[in-house]
């Protein structure tokens, strides 16, 4: 039905001995993992829902800017949710756009790696799932610029800001693919990275970003165990297919611990952000519990990770590992990754080549609006 996915001894890309029972292992081990992070994001869909049914005591419409400041401050101190109509600091206003935009740029340029191997993926499921995984991140990007719309930016605004590389995009996508493992890895390492960091933003301040969230970090929860899924079967394959995942995390790891951002002292927006409770956690206090996650779950896929360091910290609870090279993070952030000007120039011209189809939906939307006044009351 799907097509075949395994080929001689040492060379199926994707060959198992028992599909059923390891895709079966992998899928409940991969449930277990994942609990934990969608029960934040269940609780945080359940807060949303409580808070809409409490109310701060609004400040008047002619108020001044210290009475309107007194508000916010008031809505931020009480969990609620800034809304559009409300009164923000600019600042406020401004750092939301610049981290809204950014994730959404991430789930726009993050499609590239993966949508490489969906012609090349080992069977017409393993198309179908990926397939399905890069249309929810094109998914997400829209439901993340329609928020920051909210903001009073336009769409047009934000797309040409990401082309003219003033705006940037998650580092991470600036790393080639260069096996089926790779996706994989993508999927369990910088997607697990991901809802790490994204979890916590489902209880964002400002209401459209955490409302937002909520659908993002589900389906991201999808993606994770993709990734999962596809290491389980390859560490637990041939010798050939476990070391071309084992090749795969040795690549991914440390880019994906670097994408928590700056160590916390290096950090120029977390402090202000968290004060205003955009974020939750630090970046170093979401660093380590990646780490603390994904030890565990590389014993399960039979692999491990490449940190000679990572040891258990009995006193800390918690495990020490190497830091990333930071380093290596800003130079990438700056430009200069293995693939950030392939990246960049791709979006560039999907973006010239579907003027035209932006063209002709104004032109329609035009019409339709014509017609519409056109009609007699």
């Amino acid at each position: 039905m799907y097509g075949n996915d395994f080929g001689p001894p040492d060379e199926g890309v994707d060959q198992v001995k028992d599909p059923d029972r390891d895709t079966a292992h992998a899928d409940a081990a991969a449930a277990a993992l994942g609990e934990g992070l969608l029960g934040e994001v269940a609780a945080a869909e359940a807060a949303l829902a409580e808070a809409a049914g409490r109310t701060v005591g609004r400040a008047a419409a002619d108020a001044d800017e210290a009475a309107l400041q007194a508000y916010f401050d008031a809505v931020i101190a009480a969990d609620q949710k800034i809304e559009p109509r409300d009164w923000m600091p600019e600042k406020y206003r401004r750092t939301l756009i610049r981290q809204i935009a950014q994730h959404a740029h991430s789930e726009i340029i993050g499609m590239q790696p993966e949508g490489n191997w969906i012609s090349r993926a080992p069977s017409l499921q393993r198309k179908a799932i990926l397939l399905a995984k890069v249309q929810d991140e094109a998914g997400h990007g829209l439901y993340l610029y329609a928020a920051a719309e909210t903001l009073g930016i336009t769409r047009e605004e934000l797309v040409e800001m990401l082309v003219s590389g003033r705006q940037k995009y998650s580092s991470i996508f600036n790393y080639p693919t260069l096996t089926w493992a790779d996706v994989g890895a993508v999927g369990w390492l910088v997607d697990g990275a991901a809802i790490v960091n994204q979890v916590p933003l489902c209880r964002c301040s400002y209401g459209p970003y955490a409302r937002a969230m909520i659908r993002v970090c589900k389906e991201e929860s999808f993606h994770q165990r993709q990734g999962y899924e596809v290491l389980h079967v390859l560490g637990h394959g041939t010798p050939g297919q476990r070391a071309m995942a084992q090749d795969a995390v040795d690549r991914w790891w440390y880019p994906s611990l670097a994408m928590f951002g700056p160590p916390d002292a290096d950090s120029t927006h977390s402090a202000q952000s968290m004060a205003w409770k955009i974020k939750r956690f630090s970046n170093d206090e979401l660093r380590q519990r990646f780490v603390d996650m994904c030890v565990d779950q590389a014993r399960s896929l039979n692999l491990t990770l490449p940190d000679p360091d990572l040891r258990w910290n009995a006193q800390r609870r918690a495990y020490d590992y190497t830091q990333p090279d930071y380093d290596e993070l800003m130079r990438v952030i700056s430009g200069d990754g293995p693939c950030n000007r392939q990246r960049m120039a791709f979006r560039r011209q999907a973006h010239a080549d579907g003027a035209w189809v932006r063209e002709a939906a104004a032109a329609y939307a035009a019409k339709r609006a014509s017609d519409r006044e056109a009609v007699p009351a």
